[in-house]
């Protein structure tokens, strides 16, 4: 029983979060929006400065002894809110009468991952635990779904190296803009250029990820801005590692403890599928309490022999952290990812996984190393068969040397052996050639000397004296 209830409350974590929700805002109640770290009462001055650019919803009255408004920006008000001078009226909690100025909001970035939180399916906050994302995709990807929060104001720095910033669905103001020409028609009206500002370009597709193996977040191009946002945020350094020899997982700021898995597919291959199978088979058991999952669709970078950049090709990461201390740091991890090795090696082909590779970091006692499972065996056995050739041609040349083995000669005309031909003597003048094996020197083409044995037709005139052969034996 205890088991099937902490399935039932892992499931809704193993839902992939598309919905990501933007969390500043810029409104009059929010506290953090003003500088004295409270919202304007009644005598105070309230002010905004003059070129900085706002909207700024409210959603109540407010009495205020002055105001100073910026030359542009946009005060969105709710039905009942609205503003009123200070009738000189006690105000319980309100005796400063000091300036009140609004926080600057320009520094809110996109591609800050502290300023997004995921969204189930339903609207409600993905709980923090089991499941988590990579840095690069806890900003929207390419096909999830922005909201901001319905009756908010925001302002966001959409500063970008990408193009353009693609999107399925953008919510604003209880409005769910999920087509190229609502969005389009959004951009011409008073707000956009108030909410939105940078170089950067939103495009909202309305369409979803079209392949079940998943799809690539879409964020490398501005995986820089992601870590120096993120980075900042703690202190511009990344915390180093119980383990000595960490992981680097793609798309992931900082190396961490643990495990990668590494998965090639086949069109068969469903994310979401395998993702639950995961969750409930093995990250749900009692031992992997303390495991924590990211597992996605990125882009490997491929090499020519270990150098040269060739391509990308797209694989499935599976990254695995736990909260493990000291020397024991990744350890319990390290056994889901070989647990998870085990499971695809019985059951990859009916997954559509076509192979499978780990690589594992420990603590002191053990030094980062990359295994290869049982799916790799394909190219285990290439790679041996490249040395048995290497190794037979290794062979054949230490035989050749020792002159235990003849191999045919194969001459090919040569452009300079062609001129000297052409300049060689008439076959009338043709002086022989030396033999090794029989010592003897080349005969005279003098037509006066005795004509030894022919060996060779006439029209060569390549002949040899023979020592074995005695002439004067045919004499009569």
């Amino acid at each position: 029983t205890d088991w099937v209830t902490l399935v039932s409350l892992l499931l809704p974590a193993a839902a992939t979060a598309v919905y990501k929700q933007w969390i500043p805002n810029t409104n009059f109640e929010t506290p953090s929006n003003w500088d004295k770290g409270r919202v304007p009462c009644a005598s105070d001055i309230v002010h905004f400065e003059k070129n900085k650019v706002v909207s700024v919803f409210v959603s109540s009255p407010h009495a205020l002894t002055d105001m100073y408004l910026p030359l542009n920006g946009e005060l969105v008000l709710a039905s009942d809110a609205g503003f009123a001078a200070f009738d000189g009226s006690w105000d319980p909690g309100c005796d400063s009468g000091t300036t009140v100025r609004f926080a600057d909001s320009e520094h809110h970035a996109w591609f800050d991952p502290t300023l997004w939180q995921a969204l189930s399916p339903g609207g409600e906050l993905e709980p923090s635990g089991r499941i988590f994302s990579v840095d690069e995709e806890r900003v929207p990807c390419r096909y999830d779904d922005v909201i901001f929060q319905p009756e908010t104001s925001f302002r966001v720095n959409i500063e970008s190296s990408q193009q353009v910033i693609h999107l399925r669905s953008i919510s604003l103001m209880g409005q769910e803009l999920s087509s190229p020409e609502a969005w389009a028609e959004y951009l011409r009206g008073p707000s956009a250029p108030l909410q939105f500002h940078g170089n950067g370009t939103l495009q909202v597709t309305g369409t979803g990820c079209p392949d079940k193996s998943g799809c690539a977040c879409g964020n490398a191009l501005d995986g820089h801005r992601i870590c120096a946002a993120l980075l900042g945020a703690s202190g511009s350094q990344c915390p180093v590692p119980a383990c000595q020899s960490p992981l680097q997982p793609l798309g992931h700021c900082c190396e961490v403890c643990g495990a990668t898995v590494n998965l090639d597919f086949t069109p068969d291959f469903d994310l979401q599928k395998y993702q639950d199978r995961l969750v409930q088979a093995l990250l749900s058991q009692p031992k992997y309490a303390s495991v924590r999952m990211a597992i996605s669709k990125v882009h490997k970078a491929q090499t020519f022999l270990g150098v040269i950049p060739r391509s990308s090709t797209p694989v499935i990461q599976i990254v695995l952290i736990d909260d493990g201390a000291g020397v024991q740091t990744g350890s319990t991890a390290e056994q889901l990812a070989a647990d998870i090795m085990e499971d695809i090696a019985q059951h990859g082909e009916a997954l559509g996984i076509s192979s499978g590779k780990v690589e594992m970091a420990t603590g002191s006692t053990f030094s980062g190393q990359v295994g290869s499972q049982a799916l790799t065996r394909i190219t285990a056995g290439t790679v041996l068969g490249l040395l048995f050739v290497l190794l037979f041609l290794r062979g054949i040349l230490f035989l050749y040397r020792r002159g235990k083995l003849r191999l045919p000669t194969l001459c090919l005309p040569r452009p300079w052996d062609r001129v000297e031909d052409l300049a060689s003597p008439a076959p009338g003048s043709d002086k022989g050639f030396d033999n090794p094996m029989f010592n003897v020197e080349p005969l005279s083409a003098d037509p006066g000397e005795e004509t030894p044995q022919k060996m060779a037709p006439k029209d060569h005139q390549v002949f040899y004296l023979n020592p074995l052969y005695d002439a004067s034996e045919t004499e009569t």
